[in-house]
């Protein structure tokens, strides 16, 4: 889709216009000159690309890659649908890979069918019905590149298989998860229970998609999925930076309070030499 398509569907629309020109003028004239000039660090310093959440959970993994001398990462797309996400994610990808010399490997999951029968009231029945967000697999699975992994099938199912081909030498390092259900984000937030804490950089970001709703709230959905897995996990925690706002140049940006970032606590380099 062209640059202009995007910007003239309605809520691409609405969000440029509440989120960046309510910014100061100065940053978005500023912003003009960086979009000409500047490369893929500075576009996605200024919120120049689509899909902030991805550049921005992508770039600093590369950041925290390159700190702790890793040459791979992995990023993962829970809830391909379209594909829309995971092919920004590639495109991305590909220019993060030369402006930092780190390889990122790539891996959707998706049923392949759309979302399933929801199982209670946790699940959002009243946004999310089965059969929503189906994916043409062939199609997508031609366009991007045999480099790029879909797993296809149930999330319960596909995700501890799929964990044993994860290496301590391309680490977890990105997630961005928009399966929209309480049900399949508690499985998919299984991937961040491995037992061997190299198979995740020391810290990294995640992305929610599904927690914007007026009809989103702390006792079902995505939110309780992660409530429930700090619950449960002593050493893994996903906590949200309270200061990601103040780090970024523009500061209106809804995708902000959609990144968490989690903390491999046992991981060798956190734990300063003490056993977990």
């Amino acid at each position: 889709m062209s640059l202009y398509k995007k910007l003239t569907k309605s809520r691409i629309l609405n969000r440029v216009l509440v989120e960046r020109l309510t910014e100061p003028v100065h940053l978005n004239l500023l912003s003009v000159f960086v979009g000409i000039f500047g490369g893929i660090k500075s576009r996605i310093k200024y919120d120049l690309v689509f899909r902030q959440h991805n550049a921005y959970g992508l770039d600093f993994a590369c950041r925290e890659a390159v700190k702790n001398n890793i040459k791979s990462f992995t990023a993962i797309e829970f809830g391909v649908a379209s594909g829309a996400g995971l092919t920004n994610m590639h495109h991305l990808a590909k220019r993060l890979e030369k402006a930092y010399g780190v390889n990122i490997h790539l891996i959707g999951f998706d049923s392949g069918e759309g979302l399933p029968q929801p199982s209670d009231y946790r699940d959002h029945p009243d946004i999310y019905h089965k059969g929503d967000y189906p994916m043409a697999y062939q199609p997508l699975r031609d366009h991007l590149p045999k480099n790029v992994k879909i797993v296809l099938g149930d999330v319960r199912e596909t995700v501890i298989p799929e964990l044993k081909h994860i290496t301590k030498e391309s680490p977890i390092g990105y997630i961005a998860f928009d399966l929209d259900y309480y049900s399949s984000t508690k499985s998919a937030l299984e991937i961040l229970k491995a037992e061997q804490p190299e198979k995740f950089l020391p810290l990294f970001s995640i992305y929610l998609d599904d927690i914007c709703s007026y009809y989103h709230h702390d006792y079902a959905g995505v939110y309780l999925a992660v409530k429930e897995f700090n619950e449960e996990m002593k050493y893994r925690k996903i906590s949200k930076f309270r200061f990601l706002d103040i780090h970024r140049i523009f500061k209106n940006a809804q995708w902000l309070k959609q990144m968490r970032f989690v903390h491999i606590m046992d991981h060798p380099q956190r734990m300063n030499g003490f056993p977990a």
